[in-house]
C-alpha cells in the first residue's frame, strides 16, 4: 500500500534505538466524505477500528506523495513491534516575529552556519514546515530532504565554533527566531484529564468486546453475573485510571519546576539550582549533583570546554569523556568555581524534551513494549478461543435454523455461544499475578517501576555483577602504602598499625589528587577519595584571606596538615585544577601549588597499568609487573600514583593548559593498596544461583587480576576451575590484530604454566554444557578488539566468558546486548552511574540504591546487598507460573461452558441463569483472583519454568483435558437418555409429571410454558441439564486445583489458605446442591430431582476424571526427566543459541584454546574462523559486512 519511492519514505533518529520510518500522505476531501458516511452508517464502527488501526485512517483519507508535499505522515517503529503513529504537518511563519528577516535566500537566518534552521526556513515565504513526534519537534530540511531534529546545538560544531560563535550569547532576534522554531525550553507534562484517560481505557478491544458479550447476556436476563463483571470492570477500570492520573501527576509536579531560560545560561553566586537546560561548560569550573539522573548521589566536577582551534567536532575532541564538560538538566549546582576571568558560563547545548531530564521523561511517557513470548502467546491463544467461538456461532446457526427457531432467537443464542468461548474475566485475572508479586516484592524492599518485566524474572539464566559495592563491600578500607625511592620499591607502611603515615610526594598526593569537595563544613565525594584522603591525616577548608598572599584564587580547596598528621615542611598546598577520573581513561589528576611557591606541581592517580604509561620509564620499578601481581592475587584494590614539577608562572596559562601535556613525563611515587572485602551474602547467593543452573558474570571497571581473585574468593569460579585469559590487540603497522589464550596459574593446585586441567564430565555447567571447567576472563580493551576483529569468535568466549574487567560502562552496555543475541535471559545487579547503560539494556536491572526507585533500572533494592537477585528470580517464577496456570484455567473454563452448553444446544436448551453464576462468580471469578496469591518457593529450582504458553506441555495439557471433559460430558449427555426414567422434560411436561412419584422426593414444578408439549427454543429444565451441571461444575473446580501446582516454583497450594478455602467451600456447595432435596434449592437451581444412585454415578464419574486428569498432569506433563529423555530420544534440538555453541564447542577437541596466539584474517579488519567446525555459511554477512565498523561507533554513541 505505500510507495517504495524514495521522496515519500525517509527515516528519523536513524540509527538510534528510537528509529522511526515515515512516509508522505496528502488528504484527499473525497475519501474523508465517503469515510465519514461509513462512520455514519456503522454507528461509530469505522471510527474505532480507525482508533485501533491509525495507519487504516491515513490509508482510507489520503493518497502518498512525497515527504516534501505530505500534510500528514505516517510513522512507523522499526522494531519488532511496527506501531503506527499519525502526525500531521505544522506550518510556521517566520513573518509573524515582529522584526523583518531576510527574504533572500544567500542570507542565513541564524548565525551559527551547522544549524538545521538555515535549510529549513523556505524562502521568500518565510515559512517552516515541522511535525512534533512524542514531544520532540522535526523540521524539514529542504537541502537534504529530509526531517531532522530542532532544539539542539548541532554535533558538528567543533570546540572553537562553541567558544566563539555562542561564547558571547545570541542578538535577541535569533533568540526570538530559535523560540519560534525550537519552541520554549519547557518540559510541560499535562495532567491528562480524568475523562480523556477513561475513554482511553474503556476503548481497549477486549473492553469493547467484554461490553458486547455483557449486552448480550443482560438481553437474555443473565443479570446477576452480568452485574459482578461489570462492577469487576467498573473496578479495574476505575483503579486503571486513578493509578494512570496519579503517574500523571507526579510526573507533572517533578518537572513544574523547569524554568524557562535564554539561550546562554550565566552563573553568578555559588546556592545550590537546579540546571534549567544542557549545557557546555565554558568558563570556570562547576560542582555538580548528577543523582537525579544515575542514582548516585555523589558530587562531580564538571571542566571547562577546552580553547582548540581544531575543527573536529567537539564531540570526537573529547571522545566518550564529552560528558565531563555539560552540565546535565534536573542535576543540581552545588558549587561554582570561577576561573578568574569572569564569572562561571556556560552555553546550551539541548532544550526541552531534548535535554537528559526531557529524555528521561520521555523514556516514562512512552515506555517501550516488553517483547515476552507469554504476551504474544496469550494474544494466540485468545484468538483461537475466538476461533473456537465462531465455530460454535456457527453450529448454533446451523442446529436452529434446522429446528425452525425465529431468527431473533437463532442469532441471540449463536451470539450466546460465541461469547462462551472468551472469559471476560481474563484481563483482571492475568495482572493479578503480576499485582501479588510485587506486593510480595515490596516487602523485601523490592521496588519497581516496570512491573511486566517480573514475569520476565522468572526466565532469567544469566545474571551480570558489578563488583565493587555488589559483591565486595562498598566503603574500602585503607591497607597500606608501598613507596618508591630512585627507582626501588621501599617497605610497606601499614595502616593497621596505627602509625601516621610520614610526609613524602606519596603523602602529598594522596592529600591532594581527588575530587573531594567542602560543603556545609562537610567534606563529600567519592568514597575511594574519601578514604584515601582520610589516610593521609591532612584537613581540608575553603581557600581565605590567610592565603591571598601566596596568589592563591579565593575559590580554590586548600589543604594543609591535620593535628594528628606527621611533620610536614609544607604549610598548605592548594588545589588550581583538576582533570576528573573518568572509567574510561582510568586515571585523574590535579594541578596544584604549594603555599609560598611560584611553581606548580602536577599529581596523578589511577589503574598501575594505565598510570605507568604517562610515567618516566626509568622511575618505574622494575618489579612493578610482580608487585602489582603480588597484591591484585590477593584481591586487593591496587592505585598507582605519580607526580611531577609544572614549569608554568602564571596562573591564568594553567586554564588553558591541555590534559595531555599536565599527564605526561610523571615521576612514579608509589602504590596505594586498598582492601576491598566480599559481602557476607555474596558467596551464599553465588552458591544459591549455581545450584539453580543460573550463570554468574562479573562485570567491572576494575583491575583484571583483582576481579579473578574475587571471583574465585566468592567462588563465582568453582575449586578446580582453570582460568583463561584472553587478550587482544589491535592491529599495527604490519601485524593483523592477534588474541592470545593464556592459561593463568592456578596456585590451589600448584599447577605449572604449561599444563591445562579440563574437568570435562563436571555436571554443575548451567544448561547442559560440559561443565565449569574453564572460564575466560578479558579487559575492556580485550574485547573491543574482538568485537571489531573477531566477531564470530566473541559468542565463543560469552558462553564461557565469566570475567570482564576494566569495562567502560558503554562496553558493559554492549556486553549485554551480545548475550542476549545469544538467547540468554540477562539480569545485571549494579550500584554505580557507570552500570546505568547496562541496567536499562538488561532484561532487568536491579540496583542497589538506598533511592525508592533508581530511574535506570528496573528494580531497586534498599537493601545493598546481592541477596535481591534470587528473590526476584524466584517471584518471576512464581508469577510466571501463575500466568500459565491462570490462563490455562480460564481456557479450560471456556471449553468446559462451551461443550456443555453445545450439547443442550443440540436440543435448543442451556444451563440455567443460576446453574451459569454458581460456576461463574462462586468458582471462576474467586478462584482467579486469588489462585496467583500463592508465595514463591524458598528454593530455587534447577531448571526454569515454561517460557511459552505454545509449548508442548502446556499445548497437550489443554488438549488432553478438552477430550476429557469432552469423553465425560458426551457419555452423560447420551448414557442419561438410556435411563428407564429419562423423559424428554422440555417436550413432554406430562409424562414428567407422571412419572416424579418414582423419584425420591416430591418436588412439584412450577415453571410457566412447560404445561403443554410444544418446542420452545429458551427452555432450560431437563434431565440433561440436570446431569452435565454437577459434572462441569465439578470439573471447573478440579482443573482450578490441577493447574495450581505449588513445588518447585511455588508453595504448595494448602499455603494459600483463601484459594484453598474458596475451592474447598465450591466443591462441598456443588456435592450439597447434587444430594440435597430442598424444593427450593431445586426450583432455584433449575434442576430436576434425580435417583440417589444416578446422582453417586454422577459424583465418582466427575472423581474418576479428577482422578486421570492430575494423575496426566502431575506425573506425564509436569514430569521434567520425562521430557528431556523425549527430547533426547527424538533428537529435538534446543533454539537458543547459547545452548548450541555449548553443543559445538563441546564437540571440538581444538576448544578451549591455551597457549596460542591467533591473528585476524587481515591486518584492518578481518574476523576469526576456525575452518575445522564452522564454514562460511554459518558467519552470518551482516558480521562480515560489519567488520570495518568504527569500534568508537558501536560502543560510544550509546553514551
Amino acid at each position: 500500500m505505500e510507495e517504495k519511492s524514495k521522496d515519500h519514505r525517509g527515516l528519523l533518529n536513524q540509527g538510534e534505538e528510537n528509529e522511526l520510518e515515515v512516509f508522505g500522505y496528502r488528504t484527499q476531501n473525497l475519501r474523508r466524505a465517503l469515510c465519514l458516511i461509513a462512520s455514519v452508517l456503522t454507528c461509530g464502527v469505522l471510527l474505532l477500528v480507525f482508533y485501533w488501526k491509525p495507519q487504516w485512517r491515513v490509508w482510507a483519507n489520503c493518497i502518498p506523495c512525497p515527504l516534501q508535499e505530505a500534510d500528514t505522515v505516517l510513522l512507523k517503529t522499526t522494531d519488532e513491534f511496527q506501531r503506527y503513529m499519525r502526525k500531521k504537518v505544522i506550518c510556521l511563519y517566520l513573518s509573524t516575529l515582529k522584526f523583518p528577516i531576510s527574504k533572500n535566500p544567500e542570507e542565513p537566518v541564524v548565525a551559527d552556519r551547522h544549524s538545521v534552521i538555515n535549510q529549513a526556513v523556505l524562502k521568500p515565504e518565510l515559512k517552516l514546515r515541522c511535525i512534533q513526534v512524542q514531544k520532540i519537534r522535526y523540521v524539514w530540511n529542504y537541502l537534504e530532504r529530509r526531517f531532522q531534529k530542532v532544539g539542539l546545538l548541532e554535533d558538528s560544531n567543533s570546540c572553537h565554533d562553541i567558544h566563539h560563535t555562542f561564547g558571547l550569547g545570541l542578538t535577541s532576534e535569533e533568540q526570538e527566531v530559535r523560540r519560534l522554531v525550537c519552541g520554549p525550553n519547557a518540559i510541560e507534562v499535562e495532567i491528562q484529564p480524568i475523562w480523556k484517560l477513561l475513554v482511553k481505557q474503556v476503548l481497549n478491544p477486549f473492553y469493547v468486546f467484554q461490553a458486547f458479550t455483557l449486552t448480550l447476556w443482560l438481553s437474555q436476563g443473565y443479570v446477576e453475573y452480568s452485574v459482578a463483571i461489570i462492577i469487576l470492570s467498573v473496578l479495574s477500570i476505575v483503579l486503571s485510571v486513578y493509578d494512570l492520573r496519579q503517574q500523571s501527576v507526579k510526573l507533572h509536579n517533578l518537572v513544574e519546576d523547569h524554568n524557562k531560560v535564554q539561550v546562554t545560561v550565566t552563573v553568578k553566586g555559588t546556592g545550590k539550582f537546579s540546571l534549567p537546560c544542557d549545557a557546555i561548560l565554558i568558563d570556570g569550573s562547576c560542582v555538580v549533583n548528577e543523582g537525579m539522573l544515575t542514582g548516585e548521589s555523589i558530587p562531580v566536577t564538571k571542566t571547562p570546554l577546552p580553547r582548540v582551534d581544531s575543527t573536529m567536532a567537539w564531540k570526537s575532541h573529547s571522545l566518550e569523556d564529552y560528558r565531563k564538560h555539560v552540565l546535565f538538566c534536573g542535576t543540581d549546582v552545588i558549587q561554582v568555581k570561577p576561573s578568574g576571568q569572569g564569572p562561571v558560563r556556560a552555553v546550551v547545548l539541548q532544550t526541552g524534551y531534548n535535554t537528559a531530564k526531557g529524555d528521561l521523561v520521555r523514556s516514562i511517557l512512552y515506555p517501550r513494549p516488553l517483547n515476552f513470548k507469554l504476551y504474544n502467546d496469550a494474544f494466540k491463544f485468545i484468538v483461537f478461543l475466538a476461533c473456537l467461538g465462531v465455530v460454535g456461532f456457527f453450529y448454533a446457526l446451523g442446529v436452529y435454523m434446522y429446528h425452525g427457531a425465529s431468527s431473533r432467537d437463532t442469532t441471540t443464542m449463536a451470539l450466546l455461544l460465541f461469547t462462551v468461548t472468551v472469559p471476560p474475566v481474563l484481563p483482571a485475572a492475568l495482572t493479578t499475578g503480576i499485582v501479588y508479586a510485587q506486593k510480595r516484592l515490596k516487602k523485601k524492599k523490592i521496588f519497581c517501576i516496570s512491573p511486566q518485566r517480573i514475569n520476565m524474572c522468572g526466565q532469567i539464566n544469566l545474571v551480570c555483577f558489578d563488583k565493587t559495592g555488589t559483591l565486595t563491600e562498598d566503603g574500602l578500607d585503607l591497607w597500606g602504602t608501598v613507596p618508591t625511592v630512585d627507582n626501588c620499591f621501599q617497605e610497606v607502611h601499614s595502616f593497621a598499625s596505627g602509625k601516621t603515615l610520614p610526609w613524602s610526594p606519596l603523602c602529598a598526593a594522596m592529600a591532594s589528587c581527588h575530587s573531594l569537595i567542602l560543603l556545609d563544613g562537610t567534606i563529600q565525594g567519592d568514597p575511594l577519595d574519601l578514604k584515601m584522603f582520610e589516610g593521609s591525616a591532612w584537613i581540608m577548608e575553603d581557600c581565605n584571606a590567610d592565603y591571598g598572599k601566596f596568589g592563591m584564587s579565593d575559590s580554590n580547596i586548600v589543604i594543609k596538615p591535620g593535628p594528628k598528621a606527621s611533620w610536614s615542611p609544607v604549610e598548605a598546598i592548594a588545589i588550581l585544577r583538576q582533570f576528573p577520573f573518568s572509567s574510561s581513561l582510568q586515571r585523574m589528576s590535579v594541578v596544584t601549588q604549594v603555599a609560598g611557591e611560584d611553581h606548580f606541581h602536577v599529581y596523578m592517580k589511577g589503574a598501575p597499568e594505565m598510570l605507568a604509561k604517562f610515567c618516566k620509564p626509568e622511575t618505574v620499578p622494575k618489579d612493578f609487573p610482580q608487585k602489582l601481581r603480588n597484591y591484585t592475587v590477593q584481591g586487593f584494590r591496587v592505585i598507582a600514583l605519580a607526580h611531577k614539577d609544572l614549569k608554568m608562572e602564571k596562573l591564568s596559562e594553567l586554564q588553558n593548559l591541555a590534559r595531555e601535556k599536565a599527564e605526561s613525563e610523571l615521576t612514579f611515587l608509589g602504590l596505594l593498596i586498598m582492601e576491598n572485602r566480599l559481602k557476607k551474602e555474596t558467596k551464599p547467593v553465588l552458591k544459591e544461583l549455581s545450584e539453580a543452573r543460573i550463570r554468574t558474570v562479573m562485570i567491572t571497571g576494575d583491575n583484571l587480576q583483582t576481579a579473578i581473585t574475587v571471583a574465585k574468593n566468592s567462588e563465582m569460579i568453582p575449586r578446580g576451575s582453570q582460568v583463561i585469559l584472553v587478550e587482544a590487540n589491535e592491529p599495527e603497522d604490519f601485524v593483523p590484530a592477534s588474541v592470545t589464550w593464556q592459561l593463568v596459574e592456578n596456585q590451589e593446585n600448584g599447577l605449572r604454566k604449561n599444563e591445562t586441567y579440563l574437568n570435562i564430565g563436571n555436571s554443575s555447567m548451567p544448561d547442559g554444557a560440559r561443565g565449569s571447567c574453564y572460564h575466560f576472563a578479558m579487559s575492556g580493551k580485550s574485547y573491543q578488539v574482538i568485537f571489531q576483529h573477531f566477531n564470530s569468535l566473541l559468542p565463543k568466549i560469552l558462553v564461557n566468558g565469566t570475567i570482564f574487567a576494566r569495562m567502560s560502562p558503554g562496553q558493559k552496555s554492549s556486553l549485554i546486548e551480545e548475550f542476549q543475541k545469544l538467547n540468554y535471559y540477562v539480569a545485571m545487579c549494579g550500584d554505580g552511574a557507570n552500570d546505568c547503560g547496562a541496567l536499562k539494556m538488561a532484561h532487568a536491572g536491579i540496583s542497589l540504591s538506598e533511592q525508592e526507585a533508581s530511574v535506570a533500572s528496573h528494580f531497586t533494592s534498599k537493601i545493598a546487598n546481592i541477596k535481591c537477585v534470587p528473590q526476584l528470580i524466584k517471584e518471576g517464577r512464581a508469577a510466571l507460573v501463575s500466568s500459565f496456570g491462570v490462563f490455562k484455567y480460564l481456557t479450560m473454563y471456556g471449553i468446559i461452558q462451551f461443550i456443555g452448553t453445545s450439547l443442550l444446544y443440540w436440543q435448543l436448551q442451556l444451563f440455567g441463569n443460576y446453574q451459569y453464576l454458581m460456576q461463574d462468580v462462586a468458582i471462576t471469578l474467586m478462584v482467579c483472583l486469588t489462585m496467583s496469591s500463592t508465595h514463591a518457593y524458598p528454593k530455587l529450582a534447577s531448571y526454569r519454568p515454561a517460557g511459552q504458553l505454545l509449548s508442548p506441555p502446556l499445548l497437550l495439557s489443554v488438549f488432553l483435558n478438552t477430550c476429557f471433559t469432552c469423553i465425560v460430558q458426551i457419555c452423560a449427555f447420551l448414557y442419561v437418555k438410556q435411563q428407564p426414567w429419562y423423559c424428554e422434560v422440555y417436550r413432554y411436561s406430562k409424562c414428567f409429571l407422571d412419572n416424579q412419584s418414582n423419584f425420591s422426593t416430591n418436588v412439584s414444578l412450577e415453571r410457566n410454558g412447560t404445561g403443554n408439549a410444544t418446542l420452545i427454543p429458551g427452555s432450560i429444565l431437563s434431565f440433561e441439564s440436570t446431569t452435565l451441571w454437577p459434572i462441569a461444575t465439578i470439573n471447573c473446580i478440579t482443573v482450578a486445583f490441577i493447574f495450581s501446582k505449588g513445588k518447585p516454583f511455588r508453595k504448595p497450594i494448602y499455603t494459600n489458605y483463601i484459594f484453598s478455602f474458596l475451592l474447598m467451600s465450591a466443591l462441598g456447595l456443588t456435592v450439597f446442591i447434587l444430594f440435597s432435596d430442598f424444593q427450593d434449592i431445586y426450583h432455584g437451581m433449575e434442576l430436576i430431582p434425580t435417583l440417589t444412585s444416578w446422582r453417586v454415578s454422577v459424583l465418582v464419574v466427575a472423581l474418576i476424571q479428577f482422578c486421570v486428569a492430575f494423575f496426566v498432569e502431575d506425573v506425564i506433563l509436569q514430569n521434567q526427566k520425562l521430557w528431556l529423555w523425549i527430547k533426547k530420544e527424538f533428537g529435538f534440538s534446543s533454539k537458543s543459541q547459547y545452548k548450541n555453541w555449548q553443543k559445538r564447542l563441546a564437540e571440538d577437541p581444538t576448544w578451549p584454546p591455551t597457549h596460542r596466539t591467533d591473528y585476524s584474517g587481515d591486518g584492518k579488519n578481518g574476523f576469526y574462523i576456525n575452518l575445522g567446525y564452522e564454514d562460511h555459511e554459518q558467519i552470518p554477512r551482516a558480521k562480515l559486512e560489519m567488520g570495518g565498523q568504527s569500534t568508537e561507533q558501536h560502543f560510544w554513541t550509546r553514551l
